[in-house]
């Protein structure tokens, strides 16, 4: 016989002719010759030199050991002394007692939510990582998920972690804030046969998710072709003239017409405007014709009406002198005046009465 230690934190196992016989634990023991011992470190699995169901027929042996069973469809979480060390695929492992507190967290694949004790931490670590799959919803989003083509429920904003298997899962989101949506650059003919292109704008945003993304594909596009169809009904509706003059009101009565339908869509539009009115350019140089008669026969008018009551102030005036002499005098008296400061120079014959000479020059014989 000889002596064997088995120091603090091994553990060995005695083979007799191959086959297992006892194990010893930390302390000196004597062994026969025809036997051996294989020493094993307690903080290392265990890794069975035979069929682990042989081993395990001694009692001994199996309290001193956790035998962790992965089936398909799952991982193992193994933490050592509360932290995580790994993770355990399909398979038999097995680490001794006592030395380390193990703790074994049994996670099942085969569903979608992960409602085992899981840290979120451990999310992002490369060893879990490959097993999950993670969505974002943005502050100002909110989502649907689809499993498998089959509507679930509707996601707040957050991020979401499921189980990765073979299970499809889609998420579709929308934006909630107000959106803004241009209809540009669209020639439509009015009712008198003229081709404008118009540019219009709604402001809408989404209320309904799910009518949005599971009961209408491209609820946006549809959007836009309500308006466009809307705009199109309401400016043929009009003449050139009458479509400049009411662009409000054209504006006002699209948002009214395609509310209802944008309703079906899970959208409420909230505004609506008409930008711009463009012309072609041989339209512009027509209306440029017919603003400038029309300013014309403005101006004419204004000095039609100005000569009128000139000409009316005249007959007042002379009305007045007929019947009043020393106004007629202080009238000539105001014509003389203006009419020497455009003199240079006058000239007089000598053999007369000056004053007289210079009224007879610039008098108006009655």
């Amino acid at each position: 016989m000889y002596r064997v230690r088995i120091h603090a934190g091994t553990v060995g196992l005695v083979f007799k002719n191959g086959n297992y016989a006892r194990v010893i634990t930390a302390g000196k023991h004597w062994i026969n010759f025809r036997e051996q011992v294989l020493k094993y470190d307690l903080s290392q699995a265990f890794s069975a030199p035979k069929a682990l169901e042989i081993l395990l027929k001694d009692e001994t042996l199996a309290n001193m050991l956790h035998v962790v069973e992965v089936k398909d469809n799952e991982i193992v979480l193994l933490y050592e002394n509360n932290n995580f060390k790994c993770v355990l695929k399909a398979g038999r492992y097995t680490f001794w007692k006592g030395l380390i507190n193990y703790k074994f967290v049994t996670a099942d694949l085969s569903k979608i939510d992960i409602t085992e004790e899981v840290s979120k931490a451990l999310f992002s670590n490369m060893q879990l990582r490959q097993y999950i799959r993670t969505f974002e919803v943005a502050a100002y989003e909110k989502a649907i998920m689809i499993v498998n083509d089959a509507f679930v429920k509707t996601l707040e904003h957050g991020t979401y972690h499921f189980w990765r298997n073979e299970q499809t899962i889609k998420i579709s989101k929308a934006d909630m804030r107000q959106l803004q949506l241009e209809v540009a650059g669209q020639e439509l003919l009015t009712k008198d046969k003229a081709t404008v292109r118009i540019n219009f704008y709604a402001q809408y945003k989404v209320t309904n998710v799910e009518t949005a993304l599971m009961h209408n594909k491209d609820y946006e596009k549809q959007l836009y072709i309500i308006l466009q169809l809307a705009l199109r009904a309401f400016v043929g509706a009009y003449t050139l003239d009458e479509l400049l003059e009411q662009k409000e009101t054209i504006a006002k009565a699209v948002l009214e017409d395609v509310k209802t339908q944008a309703n079906k869509l899970g959208v409420n539009v909230l505004h609506a405007g008409l930008r711009d009115v463009i012309l072609p350019g041989d339209m512009k140089e027509i209306m440029n014709q017919v603003l400038i008669a029309h300013k014309k026969a403005q101006a004419n008018v204004v000095t039609r009406r100005e000569e009128t009551a000139s000409t009316r102030s005249l007959l007042n005036t002379a009305k007045l002198m007929e019947n009043n002499s020393m106004l007629f005098k202080l009238k000539e008296m105001e014509y003389v005046e203006k009419i020497a400061d455009k003199i240079g120079e006058i000239t007089v014959a000598g053999n007369g009465n000056v004053i007289e000479q210079l009224k007879d020059i610039f008098s108006v014989n009655k």
